[in-house]
């Protein structure tokens, strides 16, 4: 199944960047959605720390792109250390349950973990990432 998926932090000066995914299946709930997402990612990143890239160059749509974020680089990977799945999921549905980031499926909020959700091919799908502020009630 082939979805967009974007990312907005508020207070972000560019745009959504949107990615087109390539999920195994057909998730029934978001809980199925985020873990498949999850493990994809986790997979590529694995790629990329384990992949040889001696002769790598940045392109200048690369060069342009994080000069508009304040940072140009290779997006090298120095840990030596494999990244965990089943972690990393536990880690994302924590952070939903912890309301670190909500999510939306046609631009209508997804609120429930394992209510039932209905995906086509080609749907776009908005996490919407939240910074908790420093400082005031935290701290106390």
């Amino acid at each position: 199944m082939k979805l967009t998926a974007l990312v907005k932090s508020p207070g972000r000066k560019r745009g959504m960047a949107g990615r087109e995914l390539d999920l195994p299946g057909m998730p029934r709930t978001l809980r199925e959605l985020i873990e498949q997402i999850v493990r994809l990612m986790v997979r590529e990143y694995e790629e990329r720390r384990t992949g040889d890239d001696l002769l790598r160059a940045l392109t200048e749509q690369q060069i342009d792109s994080g000069a508009e974020d304040g940072k140009v680089g290779f997006k090298a990977i120095y840990g030596e250390h494999p990244a965990n799945e089943d972690s990393a999921v536990a880690a994302a549905l924590l952070g939903f349950e912890d309301g670190l980031y909500r999510v939306f499926v046609r631009q209508e909020e997804v609120t429930g973990l394992d209510a039932p959700l209905t995906l086509a091919d080609g749907d776009e799908v908005v996490f919407m990432r939240f910074t908790m502020l420093a400082g005031g009630l935290w701290g106390r």
